[in-house]
């Protein structure tokens, strides 16, 4: 299931806190007011995440009832503890009651509840739960965190299930000019992209990838807006025409179309492929050690459709170095399009070498 990484201002609140702090309560209320929280769970939530106990020492006494019974199940979580559903349950109860009522936690847990159920293999539960957590943290919560939460694992529910099409009409509530936040969006918009693809729909697959790098930028996702960027241009690079209108252009000037209108025909002015390419290069980590490592794999391959390794510091010094690399399908790849005859001969020492390591 999809899921959101702490966000910005909780994690800055982190931040100050080792930079200015240990503080006091007081102080700790003036920092959070004015990076506009009204109360002390997500922070809770991100010191829990980024180690930083003290702090959590000091604002889970000012938890509710209703929040302090959702943190103990993200501490569980956390420490790996699988049996929730009673717990959560609980929680759930809590969160009914008049005297600790709290609607957006509720459409939280019953969200929650769902995931669980899906994991146990209880299908029927988890979508009648995911449905009403949406349907409620809609009314009472609508583009807020929680909200958005909701949107992306009921999408990941119908995926995980093989209904893409359901999915797709999840990801299209998850409006650009809603008020999600920009991670959100660019996860809907990558989701949708790569079913877009799969269907034949390139115009439109290009489209949300195109979308999903520039939200993902916008949130300083990098590693998400690699990964956008990337599937943007592999969509792309086929469809290059000189005069085409620029990307930003097409994207805004986009509508639906009718069942007897034709589907737009994709055509990407080389100017948005070398945009796009070279944000890509600038941000890719320099660092190209990992056992997995999708980012310089998609990446390196586009640079020789473009016929732009050579213009690439990193990838000359990566297919210079074999040991450099521990992927073994980044082995195969640099061992494919390496065109020095002695690299090569190490390339294919190395390829067997990870090879070995990983049977």
């Amino acid at each position: 299931m999809s899921d959101i990484a702490v966000s910005q201002a909780p994690g800055l609140f982190i931040s100050k806190w080792r930079k200015q702090g240990p503080v006091d309560l007081e102080t700790a209320t003036i920092w959070r007011d004015e990076m506009g929280f009204d109360n002390w769970l997500n922070i809770a939530e991100a010191a829990l995440f980024l180690d930083a106990a003290e702090l959590i020492e000091l604002i889970t006494p000012q938890l509710t009832p209703a929040q302090a019974a959702t943190f103990s199940l993200v501490r569980r979580r956390m420490l790996g503890d699988t049996h929730l559903l009673p717990s959560i349950e609980e929680a759930i109860t809590i969160c009914q009651t008049a005297e600790t009522r709290d609607l957006v936690l509720e459409g939280r847990l019953r969200m929650e509840k769902g995931l669980v159920c899906f994991e146990m293999g209880d299908i029927e539960t988890a979508k009648d739960d995911l449905d009403w957590a949406e349907v409620r943290l809609k009314s009472v919560a609508k583009a807020g965190r929680e909200h958005d939460l909701s949107l992306l694992n009921k999408a990941a529910f119908h995926m995980a299930l093989g209904q893409q099409l359901m999915a797709l009409q999840v990801y299209g509530d998850i409006s650009r000019s809603g008020g999600h936040a920009h991670e959100t969006i660019a996860i809907s918009r990558l989701g949708a992209s790569r079913i877009k693809a799969s269907i034949g729909q390139m115009f439109d697959a290009a489209r949300h990838a195109w979308n999903a790098h520039e939200h993902a930028i916008i949130a300083q996702q990098i590693g998400m807006a690699l990964e956008a960027g990337s599937l943007f241009l592999e969509l792309s690079l086929a469809s290059q025409k000189e005069d085409a209108e620029r990307m930003a252009v097409q994207v805004e000037n986009s509508k639906p179309i009718d069942l007897n209108e034709d589907a737009p025909v994709l055509e990407v002015n080389p100017l948005d492929i070398e945009g796009v390419f070279n944000w890509c290069i600038d941000n890719l980590p320099k660092e190209t050690l990992g056992e997995d490592r999708p980012d310089i794999r998609a990446l390196i391959s586009i640079a020789v459709k473009l016929d732009k390794i050579a213009d690439v510091e990193l990838f000359v010094r990566l297919l210079d170095d074999p040991h450099s690399v521990e992927d073994p399908i980044l082995a195969a790849i640099c061992h494919a399009i390496c065109q020095d005859e002695g690299n090569k001969s190490k390339w294919s020492s190395r390829l067997a070498e990870l090879t070995l390591l990983t049977e």
